[in-house]
């Protein structure tokens, strides 16, 4: 019996692979191996394709978020000990950078069927010290709605989108800029991953900056080039370094044509899982209106437990199907934030959802696999 793995990398590259290994030659041939036209094309065509006024580059999807905040503080938009609400059960990432920027992370517990902030949460926890929100499109599904879209021009609340899981999706609203873009392009700025895994990925770490805000852009580029806006000419003293090469760049150029089928391709696998599991003590993930709205960067499932999900993922793992759990341990939880006053609170939604979530493979399955992955969800029963 073939195992059916969670995310072959060198299957998912394949289709690809020629065109990469023409761009790695051109970049390696080149002589340019920081900046120059590779990474200015790349950051024009992110530009086309999200709706955004301006990319920027970087050299991870967590230091996107960093430099967002940072990018605020520095220019005075935002100020040390300003509030973001952000979903409980997101990732790490989206709290690490909000605290690196001297912000503090305000959590909500989301909506229990999307997984995500709902505009309910948000109304309920905004105060005068809250400035700004990250939706986090966790998953693949944005965030997004008229109705969220209402409490943050009510309470004029900045928007710092973390996309690190859905290039590709589409909202059913027009974003704070009055259009309809791609994720990403929705809020006043938006954090952009490429990590491997991701439904665009790069061969290592990469990240973009997508903002129509001048001002936030060029504060960016300078802050992840040593805080310099020329050569020798450094304005901003919190600078780093965090740049995007032009190796990733232009392994990205190619794979960014791919995005639409990556995308109806997750979409079919998600929709073999939806019509065929049937399983009475498996919850599937809620379904959105429209099928832009969702890239499926996970498919997630939840049991009734804790114990339940180490049974399920074991049946499985001996059916062949391998598995993986986002996320197991929320935020607040970590061992790093013991003592933070903002993590001392109860997350009811958050800890259930880590106790009972399993992602299912997406990535490089085939038909047949999903049916395959499907039959075996199904055989599963609590011991």
């Amino acid at each position: 019996m073939k195992r059916i793995s969670f995310c072959d990398l060198a299957k998912l590259n394949l289709p690809m692979m020629a065109e990469i290994e023409r761009s790695l030659l051109r970049v390696a041939r080149s002589g340019r191996y920081i900046g120059g036209t590779e990474v200015s094309d790349f950051e024009e065509k992110l530009c086309r394709l999200t709706g955004a006024g301006y990319a920027v580059g970087t050299g991870n999807g967590l230091d996107a978020l960093k430099l967002i905040m940072r990018g605020w503080i520095a220019t005075g938009v935002l100020q040390y000990g300003d509030e973001v609400i952000v979903a409980a059960n997101t990732y790490i990432a989206s709290i690490l950078a909000i605290e690196d920027a001297g912000l503090v992370p305000r959590l909500v517990d989301p909506d229990p069927e999307t997984m995500l902030l709902s505009a309910e949460g948000i109304e309920r926890h905004v105060t005068d010290k809250v400035k700004a929100v990250m939706p986090v499109h966790l998953y693949g599904r944005v965030d997004w709605n008229e109705d969220i879209a209402d409490v943050v021009r009510s309470h004029g609340l900045l928007v710092i989108e973390d996309c690190a899981q859905a290039i590709g999706a589409y909202p059913s609203a027009a974003g704070v800029c009055g259009r309809r873009n791609m994720a990403g392009a929705l809020g006043h700025a938006g954090a952009l991953s490429f990590y491997p895994t991701k439904n665009i990925g790069a061969l290592g770490d990469a990240g973009a900056v997508l903002t129509d805000d001048k001002e936030l852009a060029q504060a960016v580029r300078a802050l992840s080039n040593y805080g310099s806006d020329r050569r020798y000419h450094n304005i901003i003293a919190e600078g780093c370094n965090s740049r995007l090469d032009p190796i990733q760049s232009a392994v990205l150029s190619v794979k960014l044509d791919y995005l639409e089928s990556v995308g109806r391709r997750r979409r079919k696998v998600a929709a073999i899982y939806d019509r065929l599991i049937d399983n009475c003590v498996v919850v599937k993930p809620e379904i959105p209106e429209t099928a832009e709205e969702h890239v499926w960067h996970q498919y997630v499932v939840k049991v009734p437990d804790r114990w339940c999900r180490d049974s399920f993922r074991q049946y499985l793992e001996r059916k062949g199907v391998q598995t993986d759990v986002h996320y197991a341990v929320p935020p607040h939880l970590q061992p790093c934030y013991r003592g933070r006053i903002w993590a001392q609170q109860e997350f009811h939604v958050a800890c259930d959802l880590a106790d009972r979530v399993v992602s299912l493979p997406v990535a490089t399955v085939s038909d047949d696999e999903a049916v395959r992955v499907a039959e075996a969800v199904n055989g599963w029963r609590i011991p």
